[in-house]
């Protein structure tokens, strides 16, 4: 078998690319040369928002010019940590996208305003960066695809295991053909995760707008076991642990199982089997997705573990993934390890142009990069969008206990008004100007 360097890779991914890769990212770019600067904006200071701010800060030819966020200290320490002038601090995500001068946003908020945001920057003529998972729910993810075509915006999906090299080639030596023909995957989130406890609702603590942090969702009661990071065990504003660390192993196992669609059949069960808290979403989940026959005719299946209770992790890793082929099987996981084994177990020898680890590649100079010169991002965001939506899908059908039939083509429930109207979410009673058109 030949081996593939990385540069052979992205080559032959770009030449096999899905139809819709067919949309010109050069016509996504600003009129302006590699050399001439980038300003951004950041809409969430909390710790993914500075993780974020110094990445892109780093970059040459890159300047943070906007910062926002809703709780007042966080808003105060970016701003200064970062010397982004007082005025262009805000609390309202559309002082930056009314200035004409931003070129990009970054968002970083809790989960229910990463498409609304997302969206509306599009539509603001903004390229953007959005945080996994890339919406909410399932809608959101589609209408946040169409304002990105719609406009001709690159936007890169918060994915970043796209863009690590590392990654990238386990990935292209399974589209090889390493292991034969790559059938099932299955994937794992396992961790201890902390009891979040129990709490009334209060009145939200000095400095916090909660009226805008909630935003277009369904407003309820603050209460301190929803606020900074808790928030994702909410129905309301997150997606659970599947859309919060379990999209990343979601996204890579689909890589490389060679997926290009959505699946066909999702079936899945679990619940809090541990945690005696506040937390909505399950502390146990087992999902599996059924894709639709290949061109050779074999379905493929993603199975995805979570167990948020447990510190004996598979292969002594808290996430990763297993591949198994029709002459073999690979282990891959994002914190750096790789084993391949032949037939029978037989452990097979790592390419030796593999790669070192990088934790997080260069993911947000890609998205710059695909700014300046109109190429296709790692992680556009249509691949965001079949990733963040294997989460929904799995979140709607441990919560409604049954087979969830889609039409992978026209992307709807068969046969099930329920999970179909399971796939968008309620919205704040009276309106919003944040809730997307379409919804």
């Amino acid at each position: 078998m030949a081996q593939m360097t990385r540069r052979r890779f992205l080559e032959a991914t770009a030449a096999s690319a899905p139809a819709w890769s067919t949309f010109s990212f050069a016509s996504a770019r600003a009129a302006r040369s590699v050399s001439e600067g980038i300003s951004v904006g950041l809409i969430g200071c909390g710790g993914r928002g500075k993780h974020l701010a110094e990445r892109f800060q780093a970059l040459p030819g890159v300047r943070l010019s906007w910062v926002c966020d809703p709780d007042e200290s966080r808003l105060a320490e970016v701003a200064s940590r970062f010397g982004v002038a007082g005025h262009h601090a805000t609390s309202d995500p559309r002082r930056i996208l009314d200035d004409a001068a931003v070129d990009a946003v970054v968002i970083a908020t809790p989960d229910h305003w990463h498409a609304p945001a997302a969206i509306l920057a599009c539509d603001a003529g903004k390229h953007v960066y959005v945080e996994k998972p890339c919406a909410h729910n399932f809608r959101e993810g589609q209408l946040l695809v169409e304002a990105a075509r719609r406009n001709h915006r690159v936007v890169q999906h918060g994915t970043q295991s796209r863009s690590n090299p590392f990654i990238q080639h386990a990935i292209s030596l399974l589209h090889e053909g390493i292991i034969g023909e790559v059938l099932v995957a299955k994937a794992w989130n396992v961790q201890r995760r902390k009891n979040i406890g129990k709490a009334a609702p209060s009145p939200p603590p000095p400095g916090f707008d909660y009226d805008m942090w909630a935003g277009p969702a369904e407003k309820i009661p603050f209460r301190a076991t929803c606020h900074h990071y808790t928030w994702h065990w909410w129905y309301p504003y997150g997606t659970g642990d599947l859309g919060n660390d379990g999209v990343h192993e979601l996204d890579y196992a689909r890589w490389g199982l060679g997926t290009e669609s959505l699946p066909a059949k999702v079936t899945a069960l679990g619940g809090k089997y541990f945690h005696d808290d506040d937390q909505q979403f399950p502390d146990t989940q087992t999902v599996a997705f059924e894709y639709p026959k290949d061109n050779a005719g074999h379905p493929r299946q993603l199975i995805f573990e979570m167990r948020l209770w447990s510190t004996n992790y598979p292969r002594n890793v808290d996430g990763g993934v297993e591949y198994y082929g029709t002459q073999g099987m690979m282990f891959l996981s994002k914190r750096g390890k790789l084993q391949i084994w032949g037939e029978r177990n037989q452990p097979r020898e790592i390419p030796s142009d593999q790669p070192p680890l990088s934790s997080t590649g260069n993911h947000q100079l890609d998205f710059v990069s695909a700014i300046r010169d109109g190429h296709q991002p790692s992680a556009e965001i249509e691949i965001g969008f079949h990733s963040s939506a294997l989460c929904h899908l799995g979140n709607v059908a441990t919560r409604l206990g049954r087979v969830i039939h889609l039409d992978p083509d026209t992307q709807a429930v068969q046969g099930d008004d329920e999970a179909q109207a399971a796939l968008t979410r309620r919205y704040r009673e009276g309106g919003h100007w944040a809730i997307p058109q379409g919804v």
